[in-house]
């Protein structure tokens, strides 16, 4: 078994901080702020969705790329300042490592994840790591995932998908990997529960247990 972690809402509260830079970046361009939850709710595409989204262009828009440089060149800067691990995160890494591989795959620009993982003390945890601007394509694409299973030399099937978003569900899916979805901080349950996850769980004190259960089913 591989377990494959996403990172904003699975493993860390970013939140703050990546609503903060989307104001930032709003204001650079004369727009007023939005409201926390409603860019909370623009989250886990990726930078170039999200900045879309709260600027009410089409993604692929030209226009969207000043909001993005503003964004990015903010946040690389202020990524850490109110990020902090999520309730068992670590305790649950350092278990896992411990007998399985473990790789993290998110829709988070690379210098900002490295910069999160890095301040939080977390990057030593992940045998692989594919960021959102790694590939072309980002979950729920299965390409991010399909990476991760060349560079751990394993077969998709061997991997296990966990995070908070219907994207994380989508990309196991799609990649052929099981998935467990766990209820985060940013996407809501309904959104969560209508993806399908192989398994849900309310916080990641649940998937310890759930891996050793089904680590055991695969022995019988």
């Amino acid at each position: 078994m591989r377990v494959v972690f996403d990172l904003d809402g699975t493993l860390v509260d970013s939140r703050a901080d990546i609503v903060s830079a989307t104001n930032f970046a709003l204001a650079a361009a004369g727009r007023p702020p939005l409201p926390d939850r409603v860019v909370t709710g623009y989250i886990g595409d990726g930078a170039r969705s999200l900045m879309a989204r709260a600027a009410g262009l089409p993604e692929h828009d030209p226009a969207v790329e000043p909001f993005l440089r503003s964004f990015l060149d903010h946040y690389s800067d202020h990524a850490t300042e109110r990020t902090l691990p999520l309730p068992g995160a670590v305790a649950v890494l350092e278990t896992l490592r411990q007998t399985v591989p473990l790789a993290l795959c998110t829709n988070k620009p690379r210098r900002t994840t490295l910069r999160v993982l890095s301040a939080l003390g977390l990057r030593g945890y992940f045998s692989a790591l594919v960021c959102g601007d790694d590939l072309p394509e980002r979950k729920p694409h299965p390409a991010p995932l399909l990476a991760i299973g060349e560079r751990l030399r394993c077969s998709v099937h061997a991997m296990v998908m966990v995070g908070d978003g219907p994207q994380d569900v989508e990309c196991a899916q799609r990649a052929g990997a099981r998935s467990v979805g766990v209820v985060g901080n940013i996407a809501p349950r309904s959104a969560l529960e209508q993806a399908g996850p192989d398994a849900l769980i309310g916080s990641l004190a649940e998937l310890l247990p759930l891996l050793y259960r089904w680590g055991q089913a695969t022995k019988r």
